[in-house]
């Protein structure tokens, strides 16, 4: 189901001028506190009421102001989950996550959600016997399975310790996947983001600065002003050909070759993503022999951006797959890299850290495995 966000908004000192569209799957709204990425997902939920513009899901449109249409929130048919939980303070657990479903009935039977969100072991309990990771997981499943049309998160996982992110975020994408629901989730962890979105709007100031398919974004050179350099990189598709190589790393397959990376909880054969931040890419133009990095993947430049400062970013692909590597201008003149040259990019297997891993991955072609 797509969603079409045309929206001005005056609020007190700030501006909100956001165009965007999303045709379905996990939209995530990144970008620093303060640029609006809350105010938007308030406007597709109806807490707020924009300025002018329009708001439409699928052939339904919730707010229009040049004919006078707003649907009220209650009518929308729209899950949000807050930064804080906002439980019922006078209902169990289970009555909570319950809530707002038709008739309000709701059964624990079978429920995969609550075993992923650890929750089980709550449901007869009452919000003030909760932790506040407690509180936020249980608001995460109330959300889910009140069976809304729109998804929206607004930083939801703050409150969750790593384990359960990483248990959470696949369980969100096979829901998502079942059910056709989509998803926007409001973050500036780009890790969260790396693992969960298909589509990236990237704020800045009020304004959409950059939107479009997260992979092709992240691996774009003009988008690090935007994103940011510390977040820019790739996103490759992966296949866990040895989920155990009993040396604490995983051997995952590439479009291109074979990526040794810290082990990861899943069976072989489990497609996934994995994130490669551009700054930890090593270029060389010779394949390395002797080094103590694992990962070698040949390549093949496909553009050099340089901005103001001594890098420059230099988009290569890799198989099916884009990479992008943030080196010093000096090195790109030394090493002589023009669109088209043949490469080898080194990435040490430590650099990648466990949260870089997992998500949905696609299904596609992977080299053979020795």
């Amino acid at each position: 189901m797509s969603v079409s966000v045309q929206i001005t908004q005056r609020l007190g000192d700030f501006a909100l001028d956001a165009s965007f569209e999303s045709e379905g799957g996990v939209t995530a709204l990144f970008g620093p506190s303060g640029c609006g990425k809350t105010s938007i997902i308030n406007a597709i939920a109806g807490l707020s009421r924009p300025d002018a513009g329009h708001v439409r899901l699928g052939d339904q449109v919730l707010f229009n102001s040049a004919t006078g249409v707003f649907v009220p929130p209650h009518k929308r048919r729209i899950g949000y989950v807050f930064q804080e939980p906002r439980l019922f303070p006078h209902m169990s657990v289970a009555q909570n996550i319950g809530y707002g479903r038709p008739n309000q009935l709701y059964s624990t039977r079978g429920d995969g959600g609550l075993a992923v969100l650890g929750i089980e072991h709550l449901l007869e309990r009452y919000p003030r016997d909760l932790s506040g990771g407690e509180a936020q997981r249980v608001a995460i499943a109330r959300a889910l399975t009140s069976q809304p049309k729109v998804l929206l998160m607004d930083e939801p996982l703050a409150a969750l310790d790593d384990a359960r992110k990483t248990e959470f975020l696949p369980y969100l994408q096979a829901l998502v996947a079942k059910t056709s629901i989509p998803v926007f989730y409001v973050s500036h962890a780009m890790s969260e983001v790396a693992q969960l979105a298909d589509h990236l709007v990237v704020m800045r100031d009020g304004r959409v600065a950059r939107s479009g398919a997260l992979a092709q974004l992240l691996s774009d050179p003009a988008a690090i002003s935007d994103i940011g350099v510390r977040e820019a990189g790739a996103i490759l598709n992966v296949t866990v050909a040895q989920a155990d190589a009993s040396d604490g790393l995983s051997v995952l397959a590439t479009s291109a070759g074979r990526l040794f990376l810290p082990k990861v909880q899943a069976e072989d054969g489990t497609a996934m993503r994995v994130r490669i931040r551009a700054s930890d890419v090593i270029l060389s133009k010779d394949k390395p022999d002797g080094l103590s990095a694992l990962n070698i993947l040949p390549c093949k430049v496909t553009q050099i951006h340089e901005g103001q400062g001594p890098g420059v970013a230099v988009a290569l692909r890799s198989g099916e797959d884009a990479l992008m590597a943030r080196i010093t201008r000096r090195s790109a003149r030394t090493m002589g890299l023009t669109a088209g040259l043949s490469c080898y990019a080194v990435i040490k297997s430590v650099s990648v850290a466990p949260t870089d891993m997992g998500g949905r991955g696609t299904e596609s072609r992977v080299a053979q495995m020795p």
